[in-house]
């Protein structure tokens, strides 16, 4: 019986780390007698060296043909512009893609997802990529069901993931409904990564606070970023600006695309995001510091938005004490 051959196509100018992901994961998948679950080959159009975006290139094993004997193919990342710039994709794409086997299952990481869509195969399904750039594809593919926070989506024979090491979350699931736990956790060990990461991609999601003080409403947001353990309303606001709560309120979702009960909620979960990133404070404390009130009232806003626990969010950006490798005195 042949070996299930995943195909992963690497399109220049390719993403580096996300073309390494398939090969490395599905390649060290076993059975319990060591035997290889997966032939993994690597392809590039005409089977020239592909160029990285971190100034290498890679000599791939096949070109496009080998496409045609998939049973997964796997697209990465990659900066090719009529995808990621126009949403047109070039014709020898097209072509290679053509060749890909009726039933065969197709997996994206990052910006790969881009590819895809450009091909019309995410039309009317869901899917997610890198956050960063989660504006320029919903403005080029609109008739896709983005889903911005997670890590990965798996809709059968279609599957997306987030950024970069999105990827190997994406390929451990894989293993995981392909051949069970087992297989994908000696995977997730020998490669040292969680065999099951919680939360999506929106805990890594980095949103800076806008500072416009030169705004009708930004002197008013920039004190209550410095009293946010303090009570707030939308009053209290509104005479910071010295303006009615109707003007106040109207302004401000003209000047920050959010309602300021919203965007006073996100201020208030960002900082208690940084101080679990950054003290030893417990939930109690962060709650209150951060004008959240309780630990359960910051577990709901932390679940709600991010899918994590307070203690869990800060495990994964911090580790404990002891988890932390100790540095040499010398």
């Amino acid at each position: 019986m042949s070996l299930h051959r995943v195909v992963v196509l690497a399109l220049a100018p390719v993403v580096g780390y996300d073309m390494a992901i398939p090969p490395l994961l599905f390649g060290e998948a076993k059975d319990r007698d060591g035997r290889p679950l997966y032939e993994v080959v690597v392809a590039g159009l005409g089977g020239a060296p592909v160029p990285t975006t971190a100034g290498y290139a890679v000599l791939p094993g096949s070109d496009e043909s080998v496409l045609a004997s998939a049973d997964t193919v796997v697209i990465p990342g990659t900066k090719v512009l009529g995808p990621r710039r126009t949403g047109e994709l070039p014709d020898e794409i097209r072509a290679a893609l053509g060749l890909i086997p009726a039933g065969a299952r197709i997996m994206s990481i990052c910006t790969g997802s881009f590819v895809l869509a450009a091909a019309g195969l995410l039309d009317g399904r869901p899917a997610t990529t890198h956050w960063a750039y989660l504006g320029d594809f919903a403005r080029l593919y609109p008739s896709v069901a983005l889903n911005p926070d997670v890590l990965y989506v798996d809709d059968g024979d279609l599957l997306t993931s987030a950024g970069l090491a999105a990827g190997a979350d994406l390929t451990l699931h894989v293993i995981r409904e392909d051949h069970g736990a087992e297989v994908a956790n000696a995977v997730a060990r020998h490669c040292v990564v969680p065999p099951w990461r919680d939360g999506g991609q929106a805990q890594f999601i980095d949103r800076p606070v806008p500072r416009h003080t030169d705004s009708h409403t930004g002197r008013a947001r920039d004190w209550a970023l410095e009293h946010l353990a303090e009570p707030i309303d939308v009053p209290t606001l509104a005479a910071r600006a010295s303006m009615s709560v109707r003007t106040f309120t109207r302004r401000f979702v003209e000047e920050t695309g959010q309602a300021p009960g919203g965007w006073l909620i996100d201020q208030r979960v960002h900082a208690a995001r940084r101080l679990l990133e950054t003290t030893d404070l417990s939930v109690d404390q962060v709650a209150a510091r951060a004008g959240l009130g309780s630990a359960a009232s910051l577990r709901g806003h932390l679940r709600a938005s991010l899918g994590v626990s307070p203690l869990a969010y800060r495990k994964t950006f911090r580790g404990s004490a002891r988890e932390r490798p100790l540095r040499s005195a010398g």
